[in-house]
C-alpha cells in the first residue's frame, strides 16, 4: 500500500488504563489535511528546535508531542505535564523541584519535571496557563539550560527537549498581559497547528471504525455496522470535543445499538437525535434502560474493576459534552444542583480546576491499519 493510501495511527500507550475523555486516543492520518500535518511534525522532529502545538482541545495535541519525540531520536524518557493541573503555589516545586525543608510539608527533597526528563522531551500541556512569575523561571531555564531547585541555591544541568501546548491564541494573551513575549518567541521556535476533528472530515469514519474496534472488544460485542444514515451525521456534524467527543459518541453508540447495527438514534449528537422507525419515545427510553442494564451486568459478570466509578465518570461526561459544557444545562437534565455538578466534573477533569497531569508512555506507531481501517468505518447494506 502506497503511503498516500495508507491509514496511519497514534495511539496513547496504555490507553485502555486512561479515564474517559481525559485526553485523545488515537489520532489518524487519512484526510490530506493530517498527512501533511504528519509530515510537518517528522521533518521539525529530528532537531533541538522548542516546538509549540497549538489546537482545540482533544484534537490529540500529546499524541503529536508523542510522536515528535518517538522521532526525534532522544534516548531521555517522554514526560507529560499539565500545567494546569497544579496550584500557583506548588507549579514551582513541580516543574524545577524542590529541597527538603523548602516549604512547609516537604520532608525530603525531590527532583522537578524537568530533571525527570533529562536527555529525553518534557512536554508541557495548557502552558498558557503558567502564572507569569512561573514564566520568567521557565524562561531562565530555557535560557541557560539548568534549573535550580526551590529552596537550593545550586544548578543542575538539564537537556530537555521542551515540546509545549496550547488551547489559547498566546498572541491574544501576549497582548492582555497574561503571558510573556520573550517566552512566546522562545516556545514557538517551531510551530505545529493541529486543525479540528471538522476541518478533517476525511479522518472521521476511520476514526470511528478505530473506536468500534476499541471498545467492542472491551464490552465483548460483535462489530456493528454502521448505516449510510449514521455515516452521513458522523460527518457533517461539528465536533466541536473534537476526537474526545467522537469517542465516547461511539462508545455510547455501541452500548445502546441494537440488532448490529449503529443508527442515527444511536449517536445522541445534539440536534441530532431521532426516535428509531416504529418505536415510541417510551419504548425507546425502556429499550435503551435495558441495553445500559445488560452491558452493566456483563461488567459485573467479567469482574471489571472500579464499575461504580466507571459508570459514575459516563455519565457526567456525557452528559457535560451532550449539553455542549453548558453547565447550567448540564445540571438541570442530570437533576442535581449546579454546585453538586461542579464537584463532579473537577473530580473528572472536566473543568480546569481539576485538569489532569499528564502521563509518562511510548507512542505507538502503526504505517499500515489495524483489521478494519483500510476503509471507511463498516457499512450496513
Amino acid at each position: 500500500m502506497s503511503e498516500s493510501n495508507s491509514v496511519r495511527v497514534l495511539t496513547l500507550p496504555n490507553a485502555e488504563q486512561a479515564a474517559l475523555t481525559i485526553r485523545a486516543k488515537a489520532l489518524i492520518f487519512h484526510d490530506p489535511k493530517s498527512l501533511a500535518l504528519l509530515h510537518h511534525v517528522e521533518r521539525i522532529a529530528p532537531s533541538e528546535a522548542n516546538v509549540l502545538i497549538i489546537g482545540e482541545t482533544g484534537t490529540g495535541k500529546e499524541l503529536i508531542a508523542r510522536h515528535i519525540h518517538a522521532q526525534s531520536g532522544r534516548k531521555g524518557p517522554f514526560v507529560a505535564v499539565n500545567c494546569g493541573a497544579f496550584s500557583e503555589n506548588l507549579v514551582e516545586a513541580e516543574l524545577f523541584g524542590h529541597e527538603a525543608g523548602a516549604f512547609t510539608g516537604a520532608q525530603q527533597a525531590r527532583a522537578g519535571w524537568f530533571e525527570a526528563a533529562n536527555g529525553g522531551t518534557l512536554f508541557l500541556d495548557e502552558v498558557g496557563d503558567l502564572p507569569l512569575a512561573i514564566q520568567v523561571k521557565l524562561l531562565r531555564v530555557l535560557q541557560e539550560r539548568q534549573v535550580v531547585r526551590l529552596g537550593s541555591r545550586k544548578s543542575v544541568p538539564v537537556d530537555v527537549r521542551l515540546v509545549a501546548a496550547t488551547n489559547v491564541d498566546l498572541e491574544k494573551a501576549v497582548q492582555a498581559g497574561h503571558f510573556r513575549l520573550d517566552l512566546y518567541y522562545r516556545l514557538n521556535v517551531a510551530p505545529v497547528f493541529l486543525p479540528p476533528l471538522r476541518e478533517r472530515e476525511e479522518d472521521i469514519l476511520p476514526l470511528v471504525e478505530y473506536f468500534i474496534e476499541y471498545y467492542r472488544h472491551r464490552l465483548d460485542l460483535d462489530s456493528p455496522c454502521v448505516t449510510r444514515e449514521a455515516a452521513t451525521v458522523l460527518r457533517q456534524y461539528n465536533w466541536p470535543g473534537n476526537i474526545r467527543e467522537l469517542e465516547n459518541v461511539v462508545h455510547f453508540a455501541l452500548i445502546i445499538s441494537q440488532d448490529g447495527r449503529i443508527t442515527p438514534a444511536d449517536l445522541r449528537l445534539p440536534g441530532q437525535v431521532a426516535p428509531r422507525a416504529g418505536a415510541t419515545a417510551n419504548s425507546e427510553d425502556g429499550d435503551s434502560l435495558a441495553a445500559i442494564r445488560l452491558h452493566l451486568c456483563r461488567l459485573l459478570e467479567r469482574g471489571e474493576p472500579e464499575v461504580y466509578e466507571t459508570i459514575e465518570r459516563l455519565v457526567f461526561t456525557t452528559a457535560f459534552e451532550y449539553c455542549r459544557e453548558n453547565q447550567v444545562r448540564t445540571a438541570r437534565e442530570l437533576g442535581i444542583s449546579r454546585n453538586v455538578l461542579r464537584t463532579q466534573l473537577k473530580r473528572f477533569g472536566l473543568i480546569r480546576e481539576a485538569a489532569e497531569a499528564g502521563s509518562r508512555g511510548v507512542i505507538s506507531v502503526l504505517r499500515s491499519p489495524p483489521s478494519g481501517l483500510a476503509e471507511p468505518a463498516s457499512r450496513c447494506d
